[in-house]
């Protein structure tokens, strides 16, 4: 019998939000366009695989024009750009869709932990806000780690002024930065409800709200940069 000769199948055409972020991609990332609309990178690779997106096309639409029209090219100010465009998706009756969101994981003790590295620091630490929201609900207590170059922070390791005055909570690194633990179930900790202002208070900023807190109680240099977050919550006895 002759071999059977498959026909190659024919390039799947990509949907109208696939193209735009296409055109995007000549100089920006994934990333950069998953930011310039709000949403998760994983998102914008949808467009490609699973023919999503269409909600976005009058954005993306508008945030091309800007760039080629306008010269525009910082991300913080396509987003604004952006940002009026984006509605969302209805349902077949015509009412909003719900959007799903990663679940706050609070275990019935109220201990809960969350972790942030450098790229999401640049924006806010956003994902952290929904646990600190969640703590301030639930009345619990809350810590936090910064990283950030030693020569940011303002009182030596160790420092009864700084942290807790335990060195256990101080971690050196190689690339000459350093962790630092404020708050513990020892010590205490801080009141969640009060972090939560803050949070809120920097327009959903993490980052912003931490950096404030240990330069106005004098522990890091106003232009110190946070590379590393980690938040930690429990429920007081």
């Amino acid at each position: 019998m002759p071999p059977s000769t498959r026909r190659p199948s024919p390039p799947r055409q990509l949907n109208e939000a696939a193209q735009l972020a296409d055109q995007l991609q000549a100089g920006y990332t994934k990333r950069d366009i998953a930011r310039i609309i709000n949403r998760d990178p994983s998102l914008v690779s949808q467009f490609y695989t699973k023919n999503k997106g269409a909600a976005f096309v009058p954005a993306l639409t508008h945030v091309l024009t800007a760039v080629h029209t306008a010269g525009i090219t910082d991300t913080n100010e396509l987003a604004a750009l952006a940002a009026p465009h984006i509605t969302r998706r209805t349902t077949t009756s015509g009412n909003r869709a719900r959007v799903r969101t990663k679940a706050v994981l609070i275990t019935p003790t109220g201990t809960g932990t969350g972790r942030v590295g450098a790229q999401a620091i640049a924006s806010g630490s956003t994902r952290l806000r929904p646990l600190i929201a969640e703590a301030a609900r639930q009345n619990l207590r809350l810590a936090f780690t910064v990283r950030l170059a030693k020569t940011g922070y303002l009182h030596a390791s160790g420092s009864r002024t700084d942290s807790p005055g335990i060195r256990r909570d101080v971690i050196q690194r190689a690339d000459h930065t350093e962790e630092r633990s404020y708050g513990s179930a020892a010590t205490g900790g801080f009141d969640a409800t009060d972090f939560a202002r803050r949070v809120d208070a920097a327009g959903g900023d993490v980052t912003a709200a931490v950096h404030q807190w240990l330069a106005e109680s004098g522990r890091i240099n106003p232009d110190a940069h946070i590379n590393h977050l980690e938040v930690r919550t429990w429920r007081p006895r």
